[in-house]
C-alpha cells in the first residue's frame, strides 16, 4: 500500500481546506466515493498509458524509495512521491480544476533525516504526470525518463537534495489478484503495480556535502477512489529484498476493533509474482521508538510459514518521521533471519 500503499494523508488536509465535505475514516481514503471510477477484478494494464494519471479515480500516487550506499558502506534512503486527489468526480480547466496535487521527499542517513513537502494545483502547469516520454513533476522535483524503466529523480528540500538516476529491464509486477489489490474484509480495492528492480546510481546533497551513492529502488504504482473501509486506521507498508534479488511486499492494514489485515506478494527474480492471501503472513511488533509525538514500531518480526521465512526486521534510523502536513514514518530497513535483505518501511496513522 504505500500500500504504499504509499499515504495520502497530507491530502486530506487539502481535501478538509478546499472540498465541500471534510474527509471520513483515515485521511479520507474510507471515505464514500459516489461519482467516482471505482476498481474492478481482472484489470488489463496498458503500458505506457497506466503510468499516466487516472483523473476519473479520486486517489493515485507515484511511489519510489530507494535503499543507497556510499563507497564507506553507509547506508541511506530516499524517498519520492507525487500525489494526486481529486475534489470532486467533475471539474474545470485552469485553476478550476478539481484535482489536487502534493509531492513528499525525504532522505535519511544512519544519523539523521529529512523531509520535504510540496502543494500544486493541477490545471496550472506546476505539477503533473505525461506518460510518454515520462514525466512527473510538481514544482522544481522531477521523475522523467524516456518511459518509467528508464528515470532520473531529483528533489531538494531547506537541507538536502538528490539526483538518482534508475534502470531496470524487468518487467513491472502486479500487485494481489492481477493488479487489483483488496486492502479491507469489506472488499476496499486498488489498481497496484510496481517496478522492485532498479538499480541505481547517484549523488546526495546533505550538509557536510555532496555523497556519491549506488543501491537499488522500487517504485509502487497504485490508484483508487476509496482503497480503505471506514474502520480502518492506517497502515505498516514492507518492501524487502531477498537473497538471490526475490522481492516481497507485504502490508497490514489496522483496524480501530477487529482483525488486521495483512496480504503481500513474493516475487520471484524474473519478476513472477506469488500473492499471499489473508492469513499467510504475520507481522507483529517487537520493540517501538518514541518519535513524532507516539510510540513506533520500529522492528518487527514477519512470519510466512509456506516459504520458511522467519525474518526480524530492523530500522536502518529509527528516527526517520516524515513531520509533513500530517505525519509518517519512512525509512530504509535491514532483516536477519531465516532471510538477510534490505529494504523500505512506511507505517501511517501513528500521529
Amino acid at each position: 500500500m504505500n500500500a504504499k500503499p504509499v499515504l495520502f494523508l497530507a491530502l486530506g488536509v487539502v481535501m478538509a481546506l478546499s472540498g465541500p465535505a471534510r474527509p471520513q475514516g483515515f485521511a479520507g481514503l474510507g471515505q464514500n466515493a459516489d461519482g467516482f471510477a471505482l476498481p474492478a477484478p481482472d484489470p488489463v494494464f496498458r503500458f505506457p498509458e497506466d503510468h499516466g494519471s487516472h483523473p476519473d479515480f479520486r486517489i493515485e500516487w507515484w511511489y519510489l524509495t530507494a535503499n543507497l550506499w556510499d563507497a564507506e558502506g553507509r547506508a541511506y534512503g530516499a524517498q519520492w512521491t507525487l500525489f494526486r486527489n481529486a475534489l470532486a468526480p467533475e471539474g474545470g480547466t485552469g485553476w478550476d480544476t478539481p484535482q489536487i496535487w502534493m509531492g513528499h521527499a525525504g532522505l535519511t542517513t544512519e544519523t539523521d533525516h529529512y523531509a520535504a513537502e510540496r502543494f500544486a494545483r493541477g490545471g496550472i502547469g506546476t505539477a503533473g504526470v505525461v506518460a510518454e516520454p515520462f514525466e512527473a513533476w510538481i514544482d522544481d522535483w522531477q521523475m522523467t525518463g524516456p518511459w518509467l524503466s528508464d528515470i532520473t529523480v531529483t528533489a531538494r528540500g531547506a537541507d538536502f537534495a538528490y539526483r538518482l538516476d534508475a534502470r531496470s529491464t524487468r518487467p513491472f509486477v502486479p500487485q494481489g489478484a492481477g493488479g487489483y489489490s483488496v486492502k479491507s474484509p469489506d472488499g476496499q480495492a486498488s489498481y497496484y503495480y510496481s517496478q522492485p528492480f532498479y538499480e541505481v546510481t547517484g549523488t546526495l546533497t546533505l550538509p557536510q556535502g555532496e555523497v556519491a551513492v549506488t543501491g537499488t529502488a522500487w517504485l509502487d504504482r497504485e490508484w483508487s477512489s476509496q482503497p480503505l473501509s471506514e474502520d480502518q486506521t492506517g497502515w505498516d507498508w514492507f518492501a524487502l529484498t531477498l537473497p538471490g534479488d526475490e522481492k516481497l511486499m507485504a502490508f497490514r492494514v489496522r483496524r480501530e476493533a477487529g482483525a488486521d489485515y495483512i496480504v503481500g506478494t513474493w516475487i520471484a527474480a524474473d519478476g513472477t509474482p506469488s500473492p499471499f492471501d489473508p492469513g499467510d503472513i504475520a507481522a507483529t511488533p517487537l520493540a517501538t521508538t518514541d518519535v513524532g509525538g507516539g510510540a513506533v514500531p520500529t522492528t518487527w518480526r514477519l512470519e510466512i510459514p509456506a516459504r520458511n521465512l522467519d525474518i526480524t526486521v530492523a530500522a536502518v534510523n529509527a528516527r526517520a518521521w516524515m513531520d509533513t502536513s500530517i505525519s509518517y514514518w519512512e525509512g530504509p530497513v535491514t532483516f536477519e533471519g531465516s532471510h538477510a535483505g534490505y529494504g523500505y518501511l512506511e507505517m501511517t496513522g501513528y500521529e
